[in-house]
């Protein structure tokens, strides 16, 4: 009897605008989802500034230079340039994985949208403001209530047809929350109003992220994540809270079960 290998479960962060946290989040789901027991995969499709590979380096160098063992997915960087290149390197890094990150740039991209076609769950990543709001929507100035989908909602909706003629699936499209304030409660309000009469239009969830927290961008030059950090330092209160808004996102994204048993207690 042959056994059928099962596709890996693909998670594409994926976002025109940069500064919106995406190649954070997508270590950290990556990492989180190795420690839980999964054989993950990631990929990186930002050739230029190359985020997402230089965070699992640092990882890599910090692992050598403790001794002391991090989970490091097995990653690669896209060249930007072939076709070829991606379909190799994608099909190399799926082999044997339950799961494949793929994080994408901060802008247009051919490669991109190929990587949105293939997601299983897309992930988009949006600060709490009108600015990025109108990557995927537009509002009327007086009122704030939605007149339209804006351009990357339509290509994610053609995404999301192309991948549902090729082989019947659909495509999990979430809008991910990051850096919500807790300040200008009028903004904020209007955003979230926003945001759910564009769900029900274009048909999305929205998830909260992670939070605007200096931890985050002094974890990068170690590739450490919120995971480490009670093995490297002091667990303070932002970063008890950073860590539940972790396992918050982990548990709103929904991801499928496909890990054996936990090599590690996912927030211990």
């Amino acid at each position: 009897m042959t056994t059928v290998a099962q596709k890996p479960h693909i998670i594409v962060f994926a976002n025109e605008k940069g500064g919106t946290g995406k190649s954070t989040t997508a270590v950290h789901v990556a990492i989180a989802l190795q420690a839980r027991g999964a054989r993950v995969s990631a990929m990186d499709l930002d050739h230029r500034q190359r985020t997402l590979g230089r965070y699992f380096d640092n990882r890599a160098e910090t692992e050598r230079r403790t001794g002391k063992d991090l989970f490091i997915p097995r990653h690669a960087t896209h060249d930007g340039e072939s076709l070829e290149f991606f379909t190799d390197t994608f099909d190399a890094l799926c082999e044997g994985a339950d799961f494949m990150v793929i994080d994408t740039p901060g802008r247009d991209d051919r490669f991109a949208r190929i990587a949105a076609q293939r997601a299983d769950t897309l992930v988009t990543p949006m600060n709490d403001s009108f600015v990025d709001f109108d990557l995927i929507g537009q509002v009327d100035p007086d009122t704030y209530k939605v007149t339209r989908p804006s351009f990357y909602a339509e290509l994610i909706w053609d995404a999301r047809k192309a991948r549902a003629k090729a082989d019947g699936s659909t495509i999990d499209w979430v809008v991910l929350r990051n850096r919500v304030q807790h300040i200008e409660a009028r903004n904020m309000r209007r955003v979230s109003e926003a945001l759910d009469q564009l769900a029900k239009r274009v048909g999305f969830r929205i998830i909260p992220g992670l939070g605007e927290r200096v931890i985050y961008r002094e974890l990068f030059p170690k590739g450490l994540t919120m995971l480490d950090a009670r093995e490297f330092g002091e667990m303070g209160l932002s970063h008890v809270a950073a860590r539940q808004e972790l396992r918050e996102m982990m548990a709103a994204l929904a991801l499928p079960e496909r890990t054996g048993d936990a090599t590690m207690p996912l927030f211990a």
